[in-house]
């Protein structure tokens, strides 16, 4: 019997790794789960497939190789398992969040690139090494077995420079690569390409602004399916309002706050800025939108002054990239927030009308898990929601990279 060779797709979060096994042909998925609270006395495993029921363990993870090390172990169980021998996986591919300007695309991993790699945790200290952690811990469980590495920051690489630099002096950007990187880079690439299939026309034709709204969120202008301007920058800090993060500020802001405080230490600004602001310090209560949402119907008005600060943020950026775009074709909005949250996107979309962006109030509000239009039948821009599929956009770039490898 002809042995499915399959992909599997591993993201190395700071304190998780999350995985999808899918089979290389067809691209169906076949096993996944989550190794979460890693280090942590909470730490869980939660893993099914597509025989199994969901079943959730708490036990000791101590680091991402032991994480790893269950996964593997769990996949080539006789009883619950999707693989018989791990010679099934033809290539892993790797969620890789910052690829500094080094990586503008999928690539190999080799001992050069992953040297070059650890040039980028000083930039994403946050997730680079949880990255590069998650690469040497399936090299020595998949040992012969090729890994690819994917970039949340490769697709945002077709921005031109008078978009990406900052007016900073320029030896800054020459001495340390201080740019605008973007993120979220596999998830826009792949709703845009979802998109152009659902308005059945090239990619290459359309110009569209995705919207990938989540706990941590970004907004991408996209002409002819190259990424022009997208809102987060050198890290996923800047841009809009979101759930722990402030997004946009003004930089002066820092200093005076570390004065007033007498606190300069990187931790402070870090917990400060990336831990404590956006929903969570504006509100008070979450950085959840559900809890956000439920909090503003019992009349809690921090919890609605936050949930305007986000929703006007999202606006303005939107507005923004339709005048740089000169026009769009369709408004993408995907992940957590986006795909769930009618609330959110009736709030952004509203007084849009002289864009040509309406909503059908009736599409909106309905619950779904698919790909759908939301716009009124007599709005310009159509208004879609595409739920997002980074694994499966991780599982196409590393077979590309694969065969092109050959």
């Amino acid at each position: 019997m002809e042995i499915l060779k399959k992909i599997l797709v591993v993201n190395c979060g700071s304190s998780s790794v999350k995985y999808t096994l899918f089979e290389l042909a067809s691209e169906k998925k076949v096993d996944w789960g989550i190794v979460e609270c890693i280090g942590l006395p909470e730490a869980y495993y939660k893993r099914q497939n597509v025989n199994t029921n969901e079943k959730k363990d708490y036990l000791k993870v101590a680091n991402h190789r032991e994480a790893i090390e269950l996964i593997i172990k769990n996949l080539l169980d006789e009883k619950v398992g999707s693989i018989v021998d791990t010679n099934e996986i033809a290539v892993v591919g790797h969620r890789v969040a910052h690829g500094g300007v080094k990586f503008s695309k999928s690539v190999l991993v080799t001992e050069k690139v992953k040297e070059d790699l650890k040039e980028y945790f000083a930039i994403a200290p946050l997730h680079n090494p949880a990255n590069y952690a998650g690469v040497l811990a399936i090299e020595k469980m998949l040992p012969g077995i090729p890994s690819v590495l994917v970039f949340d920051t490769a697709f945002h690489q077709t921005m031109p420079d008078y978009a990406y630099m900052y007016a900073i002096p320029y030896e800054y950007y020459e001495k340390n690569h201080i740019r605008r990187y973007g993120f979220h880079g596999t998830s826009h690439n792949y709703v845009s390409r979802m998109a152009a299939k659902m308005l059945e026309k090239p990619l290459n034709e359309l110009k569209l602004i995705t919207a990938h709204l989540g706990n941590g969120s970004s907004i991408a202008a996209i002409d002819k399916g190259r990424v022009i301007d997208t809102s987060m920058g050198f890290t996923p800090l800047q841009g809009v309002v979101m759930g722990t993060r402030c997004g946009d500020i003004d930089p002066a802001i820092i200093p005076y706050i570390l004065k007033q405080y007498k606190n300069d230490s990187d931790t402070f600004l870090n917990t400060l800025m990336n831990k404590r602001s956006g929903l969570l310090g504006i509100s008070g209560l979450s950085s959840d939108m559900r809890t956000i949402v439920k909090a503003i119907k019992s009349g809690n008005k921090r919890a609605k002054l936050a949930f305007e600060m986000l929703c006007y943020s999202v606006k303005k950026y939107i507005s923004a990239y339709y005048g740089v775009l000169n026009g769009i074709d369709g408004l993408v909005f995907t992940a957590g927030i986006g795909e769930n949250s009618p609330f959110v996107r009736e709030k952004i979309c509203s007084n849009l009308h002289a864009l040509g962006i309406e909503l059908d109030l009736k599409k909106n509000n309905v619950i779904s898990n698919e790909e759908r239009l939301i716009s009124s039948s007599n709005s310009k821009v159509k208004i879609m929601v595409i739920p997002t599929n980074e694994e499966l956009m991780i599982a196409r770039e590393s077979k590309i990279c694969l065969y092109k490898c050959k």
